[in-house]
């Protein structure tokens, strides 16, 4: 089987968010879930995606998981891009592509210009008062927390403004205890004109990941809520991790299109 490192929402390697794709031979059936997940620590990025063909007349075109190094995870955005990309530019598939996923059927359509549209659920937003320690853990004061639901688990956290999400530094062990995944935290962009909206950074110590580089499925819920702030259904965000990425979002009421581009960097074989 041919294994590839893609990184995605990003239009040159060494940047965006690197995610392992393997595509599967057995059309049937996954293989073992230890085996998927010693693949995935293997690779060793925030997400490897397992993809296998279905059968013709299925509900959907493609069955897909993603695993982290420590743990399967129920949604995944980059590594969907990622393996999107990687059967458009191999050929396995034109065209619009259904992913049966543990988050429901989640459709990718690519454009001329190389980039890849994702259709998504989108997160439920329920407002929380700030945890006791979040502020500590984080390394900033919270202006805003939410729930963003079970297929994102994390807490949508707004702080004071782009330069205190730059400078975070925080504490990966005690903010485990805030979220079943992570801490996504954003703030408005200071200058708009520089091509983005909004900036955020996404610390994911629970499933293994201090630091994630670009993360789709957090664009579920920073759509719907900087979508309310701004007034606009179509936004770009930042995610301002060291190697950075931006998603065009869309939200569409319950669904968020998100949107970016991939490069596939290393292609090889895997031998187990």
């Amino acid at each position: 089987m041919r294994i590839r490192i893609v990184d995605a929402f990003t239009d040159h390697p060494f940047s965006g968010n690197p995610a392992g794709v393997l595509l599967l031979t057995d059309a049937d059936a996954f293989p073992d879930d230890t085996w998927l997940q010693n693949v995935a620590l293997e690779v060793n990025h925030a997400e490897t995606a397992f993809a296998h063909r279905l059968p013709e007349g299925a509900a959907a075109d493609w069955a897909l998981r993603w695993f982290t190094p420590a743990a399967e995870v129920a949604m995944c955005g980059h590594a969907t891009l990622a393996t999107a990309h990687v059967l458009h530019t191999t050929g396995a598939h034109e065209g619009p592509v259904r992913f049966a996923t543990r988050s429901g059927v989640l459709v990718t359509t690519p454009a001329a210009d190389g980039s890849v549209t994702m259709d998504f659920p989108t997160a439920p937003l329920t407002r929380l008062d700030p945890p006791d320690g979040l502020a500590r853990a984080l390394g900033a004061e919270p202006l805003t927390v939410l729930d963003t639901g079970p297929n994102v688990g994390d807490l949508l956290v707004e702080v004071a403004d782009e330069k205190t999400v730059h400078a975070l530094s925080p504490d990966p062990k005690a903010l485990a205890a805030h979220s079943e995944r992570g801490i996504i935290a954003t703030a408005r962009a200071e200058d708009p004109a520089r091509g983005y909206d909004f900036v955020s950074r996404c610390f994911f110590p629970n499933v293994g990941i201090d630091e994630d580089p670009v993360t789709g499925s957090a664009h579920t819920a920073l759509a719907p809520f900087w979508a309310e702030r701004l007034g606009r259904p179509r936004l770009t965000g930042l995610q301002a991790s060291p190697r950075s990425g931006r998603v065009r979002t869309e939200l569409r009421g319950d669904r968020t299109l998100l949107t970016g581009r991939a490069v596939t960097v290393i292609e090889g074989d895997l031998l187990v």
